[in-house]
């Protein structure tokens, strides 16, 4: 697998398109759970690498599962729908 690195050279992790699915999905599970802390927290070097390396699986995710399951109601039209349910059910009748 071949490293990846950042503009000053410093390892940015394995290229996402070395990795297995497995791992992939590994990876961005990662990222995301530290998402918070690190615009939070992060330095802004790190705040840019987890950008970077954020878009790069994401990229890499949306590449190998073009037709990935999308749940209707992380939609619009499935948040709409939600937003009517629920003024219907917090409407008197």
């Amino acid at each position: 697998m071949q490293p990846t690195a950042t503009p000053d050279g410093d390892p940015g992790g394995v290229a996402a398109r070395s990795l297995l699915d497995e791992r992939l999905l590994h990876e961005l599970e990662q990222l995301h759970r530290t998402r918070h802390e690190t615009f939070l927290y992060g330095s802004d070097d790190a705040l840019r690498h987890h950008n970077e390396r954020t878009a790069e699986l994401e990229a890499e995710y949306l590449r190998r599962f073009p037709d990935r399951l999308v749940t209707a109601g992380r939609t619009r039209s499935g948040a709409r729908a939600r937003e009517t349910a629920a003024h219907i059910e917090a409407t008197p009748q």
